[in-house]
């Protein structure tokens, strides 16, 4: 998959784990010819709803359109205002565009996770929905959230790096009124390819995603309202139904890790390990540090071997796509600052203590010049 000596992800664990469960099950859709929406999706949904702790879950093609469908199932559209942080991955800030609403951006704290109180600064009479990005593997403060903006905005959730991870004891995906995931290939819970969902405690939103999937309609040829076609392959739920049963396992194994790289990292002058959020479970999807030089270090760590990444390398502010916001460098300082020296150091299960103290190594010699 890599030349790197330590690649910054390494799937291949977890596929020996899994590879004859998921073989056994790719045998029966075949057999069975249920490639679209077969029982495996159903079987899924519900399994996915149980550990989210939600009453429902709704398969869909990928995180981009959960994000999208949640927005949408919401009531979300023109002329409405979604608050998102400016540090996200570009899909959260599309979906916003894509459901037709205004995007409106808000910094983020020193967790990397949208500041409750730049929220509240942005609240305005348009002001529909608040994304609350789970970023890197830890919730973000939801609760706090609530608090601060009226009842009738809509708290959506996008859990696509915290799958499994908890906020005073409450999984991701059960924090707000919607939550949207991706399970695209490298994440916690992974897929072959593209895949997502949306979980909801409501029977009325979840039902109007049953049919914004499926081009608006549950019944073959009635259309009772504008929907698109995005539903989860059931070859990809059977991968996910596999998966699922050894996501806590593979969590944990995470945790382990990103443990150990804070003992082997906490006397580094210049290096700051990640801060875990009061009341969070992390569960380390990224182990991303700030470091001093970042270009510099990066280089001499991808030079001996190390993968490396940058999550992420701008803020959606600062993209050329979204320039028609007209902000300017300046306008989400610690978003900013963040981006200029944040590096994703490698960590999956199956990563093992003597590739981690070669990273160790490496980045203490990068540090250190």
């Amino acid at each position: 998959m890599t030349n790197h000596r330590v690649p910054l992800v390494d799937l291949s664990y977890q596929q020996r784990q899994v590879n004859d469960a998921i073989r056994e099950g790719f045998n029966r859709v075949i057999a069975e010819s249920s490639f679209v929406l077969g029982p495996q999706v159903g079987e899924f949904e519900e399994a996915w709803a149980r550990y989210c702790g939600v009453r429902c879950s709704i398969g869909v093609g990928n995180g981009t359109d959960a994000i999208e469908l949640a927005l949408r199932a919401s009531g979300v559209g023109r002329g409405d205002e979604v608050i998102v942080p400016a540090n996200t991955f570009v899909a959260t800030a599309g979906a916003v565009l894509r459901a037709g609403a205004d995007l409106v951006l808000a910094d983020c704290d020193v967790n990397f996770l949208i500041d409750p109180l730049e929220v509240a600064n942005r609240i305005t009479s348009k002001t529909k929905a608040v994304i609350g990005v789970h970023l890197f593997g830890q919730p973000a403060a939801m609760d706090e959230i609530r608090r601060l903006v009226p009842p009738h905005v809509a708290l959506i959730e996008d859990v696509a790096q915290a799958q499994g991870a908890k906020r005073h004891g409450i999984r991701a995906g059960g924090l707000g009124h919607v939550a949207a995931t991706s399970f695209y290939p490298g994440k916690n819970l992974g897929a072959y390819g593209d895949a997502g969902a949306v979980m909801t405690n409501s029977e009325q939103i979840a039902d109007r995603l049953r049919m914004l999937r499926n081009h608006g309609g549950q019944v073959r040829y009635e259309h009772l309202d504008l929907g698109f076609n995005s539903r989860l392959d059931t070859l990809q739920a059977v991968v996910l139904n596999a998966k699922l049963a050894l996501l806590d396992g593979w969590n944990q194994e995470r945790v382990a890790a990103a443990s150990l790289y804070c003992q082997l990292l906490r006397d580094l002058d210049g290096l700051i390990l990640p801060i875990v959020l009061p009341g969070n479970e992390h569960v380390f999807h990224l182990f991303v540090v700030r470091v001093p030089a970042r270009d510099r270090v990066m280089q001499q760590l991808n030079n001996a071997g190390i993968g490396t990444g940058i999550h992420y390398p701008s803020p959606v502010h600062l993209l050329p796509a979204y320039a028609f916001l007209g902000h300017q460098k300046g306008a989400f300082p610690i978003a900013e600052e963040a981006s200029r020296q944040i590096v994703s150091l490698p960590l999956y299960p199956g990563i093992t203590p003597t590739q981690q103290e070669i990273v160790s190594n490496a980045l203490h010699t990068a540090i250190r010049g």
